[in-house]
């Protein structure tokens, strides 16, 4: 990896890779936490806004199609089967991208990300599986650019996503292909390491990690062994506050909106969830559509309840109120409750899209409320709206700061002409 400058002291920062670049200023304009404008960002990258008469847009951002797919066979050491590693061998295998941007496990380390430039097909396998901590993969925009790749790929999460598009149009490439994956909370490798001692007692011969959507955590050791911990029965109201930053705990962006292609999980059942959002992401399908295995996505549940429910969690946190916490005895009943009972696939995505946004707005009135005009867009008080969250007039979007209520969905999916800027967890899968 080449040698990177030290990262500019930031405020609200995840280390993206920008502030690392000659022209740390780049910051402003490209910082998903400054002054983003999304819904002109949605209609430079996809050609048009969110579309009010297609709802799911209005959680999950533009898309043309969602698909349930699988890698077949399966990659080994994969988060899920492989897609985005997969894709990423295509492009370099086709000479679609010269080189990929992305994140491989640090040495001594393997839940360190370290940003990599991938040149050759077979140096994506190193790349699977999930990382945590911070990752300022566009750093590598400058010397990728030195070598004379004109023709690059990232696979990144919402963040850095963010801030490759606001810069995109000076950076001189031929072409940019942007595989998204999800993202809700990061922290430092650190932190996590002593997560994973909460879990287990001997958590350096845990190998794998995950969040399912059948709301439990699986589990992974060294020796072959497989673990799965309910959602409910997980320790984390044993974590410090600030465990995860207000960067994680105030980030809009779950599903990675601006990427050509975002693969997930949340929606898909077991399986991986593509959210196709324009023509480079169809040609980015088609790479590997013979490999995939397709299937029909499923919604089932309602939301309502458990987002009401975690809603008054996250009040009571962002009050500085202790979580309330679910006697032990019970936790085994309510996880089996959940998983029986609980919104599963599309139902799932929607919920977390749903309590990232009340949290996002929750935290930033008690932390950082002068941002929340900056920072909180449009559609997303539509999201909030249901749960009895809604906007003062201090709070509305600058570009809806001229009308006096909640913006209308359709106004929330509406693009703005203010211009755009912009710039965690989830590497290739």
């Amino acid at each position: 990896m080449p040698e990177l400058r030290a990262a500019a002291p930031r405020g609200l920062c995840t280390d993206c890779g920008v502030s690392r670049l000659v022209d740390a200023k780049a910051c402003g304009r490209a910082c998903q936490f400054i002054r983003p404008d999304y819904a002109a960002a949605e209609v430079r990258v996809h050609g048009r806004a969110r579309d009010p008469a297609r709802p799911d847009e209005l959680h999950f951002g533009p898309f043309r199609r969602m698909l349930r797919a699988e890698l077949r066979p399966p990659r080994p050491g994969a988060q899920w089967t492989g897609i985005a590693t997969r894709l990423g061998e295509r492009l370099l295998e086709t000479g679609l991208a010269q080189a990929v941007l992305t994140v491989a496990p640090t040495p001594g380390d393997p839940w360190r990300p370290m940003p990599v430039i991938v040149t050759r097909p077979e140096g994506m396998a190193r790349c699977r599986g999930m990382r945590m901590g911070w990752a300022p993969t566009l750093a590598l925009l400058e010397p990728a650019l030195a070598r004379g790749f004109r023709r690059l790929a990232l696979i990144g999460i919402p963040c850095q996503v963010h801030a490759l598009r606001a810069l995109e149009a000076e950076l001189g490439l031929e072409r940019l292909w942007v595989v998204g994956t999800p993202c809700s909370d990061n922290t430092t490798t650190e932190r996590f390491h002593a997560f994973l001692a909460l879990l287990d007692p001997r958590p350096e011969t845990i190998t794998y990690l995950e969040f399912r959507a059948d709301y439990r955590v699986e589990l992974r050791y060294a020796d072959g062994r497989v673990r799965f911990v309910p959602f409910l029965e997980l320790p984390i109201a044993s974590l410090p506050p600030d465990f995860f930053p207000l960067t994680c705990r105030t980030c809009v962006d779950y599903t990675n909106v601006l990427a050509d292609l975002t693969v997930g999980y949340m929606g898909g059942s077991g399986a991986q969830w593509l959210l196709v959002r324009n023509e480079r992401g169809e040609e980015l399908v088609r790479l590997i559509e013979p490999e995939l295995r397709i299937a029909p996505l499923e919604s089932r549940g309602r939301r309502a309840g458990p987002v009401r429910a975690y809603a008054q969690n996250v009040a009571r946190a962002a009050g500085g109120l202790p979580l309330r916490r679910m006697p032990a005895w019970l936790r085994p009943l309510a996880g089996r409750l959940q998983r029986w009972f609980g919104p599963r696939g599309l139902e799932f995505a929607r919920a977390r899209v749903e309590m990232k946004a009340i949290e996002t707005v929750l935290h930033l009135r008690r932390a950082a409320r002068a941002r929340m005009k900056h920072m909180v867009p449009a559609h997303v008080w539509g999201l909030v709206r249901p749960y009895g969250l809604r906007p003062e007039p201090d709070e509305l979007p600058i570009t809806c700061a001229r009308t006096s209520g909640v913006p209308s969905q359709a106004a929330a999916a509406s693009p703005v002409a203010t211009g755009a800027s912009g710039a965690k967890r989830s590497p290739p899968s």
